[in-house]
């Protein structure tokens, strides 16, 4: 044996406790990229679902408040230009008679009013279908008080206007 053997044995053997120690590790390790891509993958399905909730927002571009006689809100009128239709509120309990319809109106400047559709429903919301295109330049809206299913729209409006309000393009 020589000087060096003496002092430096040569034990290659590996305690027990150090390879125990070091299976330990590696399946910590292999443990934590688990989780960590279990997390990636439940953070991109979040962020996916939350686009799709998003992408299901109403995107309201056109707005009014309809005004009654009493100069009270009467009426919310709101467009979506998604779906293409306008969004309807009551917020008076005013309704019409058995007999009578109400028609909505887009009013621009001094050229006559274009009818934009009957009322045909009695409950606080409705929608009636719309293009955009039918809101172009149109600076406010209207509601009169017809003959049951309404009036052609070469014919006019009834006046005085049951509810009126100022259309409000909102910039996107």
């Amino acid at each position: 044996m020589t000087d060096s053997e003496t002092l430096h044995p040569r034990n290659r053997s590996v305690s027990p406790w150090w390879r125990a120690l070091a299976i330990f590790l590696v399946l910590v390790v292999l443990l934590g990229w688990a989780a960590s891509a279990s997390m990636l993958e439940q953070l991109r399905a979040q962020i996916g679902h939350l686009q799709t909730r998003l992408a299901a927002v109403p995107q309201v571009r056109h707005i009014a408040v309809l005004l009654d006689e009493r100069q009270e809100p009467a009426m919310l009128v709101t467009m979506d230009q998604k779906t293409g239709v306008l969004q309807l509120q009551r917020l008076n309990e005013v309704k019409e008679g058995r007999e009578d319809s109400m028609q909505l109106w887009a009013l621009q400047g001094d050229q006559p009013p274009r009818s934009l559709g009957v009322i045909s429903s009695k409950f606080k919301t409705l929608q009636l279908p719309a293009r955009e295109a039918a809101l172009s330049g149109v600076t406010q809206l209207a509601i009169s008080v017809e003959d049951k299913g309404g009036v052609p729209e070469s014919q006019g409006p009834r006046l005085p206007w049951l509810f009126l309000g100022a259309l409000v393009h909102k910039a996107m």
